[in-house]
Parts: C-alpha cells; structure tokens; sequence
C-alpha cells in the first residue's frame, strides 16, 4: 500500500529563491494527501513537478515504481485540476468533459459511455448540455474534476481547488470531494494553504513551510502533537509557553517553571530531566473557564487571571485572559447557552483550568534554525506570547 507516488530528495530554486529544498516523502495508494502551508512554502512546486509542467534541479518523482522524473505532462498518468476550473467557456458540459478523450482518440461509444458516468458521478446528467457560463462555481469545479477524472489518471492533483468558492459552498464541495474519492478510489494530492480543507479531507497531511516539510502525519496527528512551532501555530490556534523543567513525577509528569506565570503540570512524554528547557503548546480549547475555583485533581493546573478581550462567535466564544504576564487564549464551547444566565465580562476575575495531558512539548529551535520559524502570513488571532 505504502510507496505508491514518491518524492525522492526533490529540489527546485527559481532564480535566488530555494522553492523546495531536498524534499523527500511517500504517499500511499488510494489516499488523499495534502500538502499544506502558507504562500511560498513551496506546496504547489511540488504538484507542478509531479504533474510535468516543472522540472525539479535534482532529486526523482517515482509512480508506482516507474520513474516519471523526465516525462512530459501527457504521458504521465497524472492530471491536474486547477483554482480557476480552465474550462473551455464556448463547450457544453459535456463537451468539456469529453474533451480529454477525444484528443487521445477514444472511440465515439466508449467516449459517451465514459463522459455519461462522469455525468453521474458528479450528479449532473441534467446540465449536460448547458454552457459552462450558465451555471455555478461549485459546479464548474465538479466539472473540472470530472474531465481530469475521466482520463483515468492514477493520481489526481489538485491545487487550491477551492480557493474561489465562498465559505458555505467550500463546505459542500469538501463532502463533495470525499464522495467522488471513495467512489473512484484514486490517489489525491491535494494542495491547500487553508487548515480547515486540510484537516477535513486528508488521510494524511504534510505540514509545508520554506521549502522543507515539517512534519507529516494524520490530521490528529499534526493538530494533537505538533513537532515544532509552525506546525501549532499554523495549524490551528495555540498558546505557547517556554519554562524550565523542575521536578520530574512519577506517572510520567513534570513540573515546570515559567517566567511570568504560576508552576505548571506537564505530561513529560519526552523523558525530559531537570532543567531540561521546554517549549510547551497548549490549544484554546483544552481550557475550563469559570466564576468558581474548580476542585483539585492530581493532574490539574488551575490559575486565576482577568478577561481582557471577548468575541462571541455562535458556536463558541473567544477569551482573551491575563494570567500575571501571559495574555492566554481561551475557546469556551456552547454546548448549552442559556440567555438567562450572566455570561462572563470584560476585566471580571475568573478561573481557568486544564489538565497536565493536554499541553504538548515541543523540540526547541536552535539558534541556527530560526530562520525555519516562519509563521504563515495572515492574521493570527489568538498566538499568545508573554509581553
């Protein structure tokens, strides 16, 4: 199962700019991989190698055991679906999806019983014969996947597919996606820069970022144990916290000490000694909040701090809490919400708690890889650094 589309060492550099640096992983038959990272982490490189229209400096792109490295794009079993649909806007649907076979010379019947499944399978037999100026963007991206589909490709890449859908509609098409992947049974090498599409869709993700992979792992993975710094921060929301470690407990804990903020209880999953230093992830939503001091457990942290900022977002609500010189940010789910109860306010005193298991050590940066420490551009609401 394993070893199905390799990337063996792969380099590419445009100009003065290292695009990918030495790249080398897996994918397995039959999943969806994704390659996730912010804007020049190299992620769509990597799809343009694998499908032919670049050529990496050094390193092999092996599929299914034959080295496709030198092929040109159409003898490679590969076929790309692309953020802007490029579909032919003077063809009908199904002469969009036909499009494809006919240059390879399909013959008339096997081409229409083919473009007819297609049809099916993106549940849209109705507009076949409709212009693709006529109907939506969700549905121009069904088409889109349809046509590369139809060429019986054993990996299908796409890239960005969803960047142009509104919100509501990217939800839907995910589903969508998953749907004709379990029908079709393919390879998908699924390029995003946006965690939700990531995290919804993949078997596995490989977390990109300067030309490097971070780390590669099942959305679980990536979100419940980040290796480094990027990867919790991108990936999510996260608090971080850097101490020193003080005790070592039986059970598989540690205490830690953290400059500007109260002791804590770690689960020390790393075997780390005394004075050991610790880079410590800890997500928003592991926090309890509330009025009243919570009991004390064995494994449970539990400070006192002040709200700062409150953003009230339906299914949850956002805190921003002052603990001495941490600014923490805090998820409260609603999983109740009653109107006739005084929700917590600005500058009110509350308690916050979480268990020891919940954080996560990371390895530190050393000095001469900071420059690897990239966070993705965009708004990060909720990195929390002490001040």
């Amino acid at each position: 199962m394993s070893d199905f589309l390799v990337f063996e060492g792969v380099s590419k550099r445009y100009g003065e700019t290292q695009a990918v640096d030495s790249v080398t992983f897996s994918i397995n038959r039959g999943e969806i991989f994704s390659l996730l990272g912010p804007s020049g982490c190299g992620k769509t490189t990597l799809l343009r190698c694998c499908a032919g229209f670049e050529d990496p400096d050094s390193g092999r792109i092996i599929l299914d055991g034959k080295d496709i490295t030198g092929l040109p794009p159409h003898r490679r079993k590969v076929n790309t679906v692309f953020q802007n649909y490029a579909l032919f806007p003077h063809l009908s649907i199904r002469e969009n999806i036909a499009f494809g076979p006919r240059t390879a010379g399909w013959t008339r019947g096997e081409t229409d019983k083919e473009v007819s499944r297609m049809l099916e399978l993106i549940q849209m037999e109705e507009y076949a014969d409709r212009k693709v100026t006529e109907i939506s963007g969700g549905q121009k991206q069904r088409i889109a996947i349809a046509r590369a589909l139809i060429n019986r490709p054993q990996v299908l890449l796409l890239d960005e597919p969803l960047a142009a859908l509104d919100l509501k509609l990217r939800q839907r098409m995910l589903v969508e996606l998953d749907s004709i992947h379990d029908e079709v049974g393919i390879t998908f090498v699924y390029v995003t820069h946006d965690q939700g599409e990531a995290m919804g869709i993949s078997d596995r993700i490989a977390a990109m970022n300067l030309g490097h992979i971070e780390q590669i792992g099942t959305p679980a993975e990536i979100y419940e144990a980040p290796r480094s710094s990027f990867v919790a921060a991108f990936i999510g929301d996260t608090n971080f916290f850097d101490g020193t470690v003080t005790e070592v407990m039986d059970g598989s804990y540690c205490r830690l000490r953290i400059d500007g903020f109260p002791d804590v209880l770690a689960w020390n999953d790393k075997g780390l000694q005394v004075n050991n230093a610790v880079h410590l992830s800890l997500r928003p939503e592991k926090f309890n909040i509330s009025r009243e001091q919570p009991d004390a457990l064995p494994n449970r942290n539990v400070v006192q701090g002040t709200v700062e900022d409150i953003i009230y977002l339906g299914s949850h609500t956002k805190y921003w809490v002052r603990v001495e010189d941490y600014r923490l940010g805090i998820h409260h789910q609603h999983s109740r919400y009653l109107l006739d109860t005084r929700p917590i306010t600005w500058n009110e005193k509350v308690w916050i708690s979480w268990f020891a298991d919940d954080s996560y050590m990371m390895e530190r940066y050393k000095p001469e890889d900071e420059n690897l420490l990239v966070l993705p551009d965009m708004e990060v609401e909720e990195e929390v650094l002490p001040v």
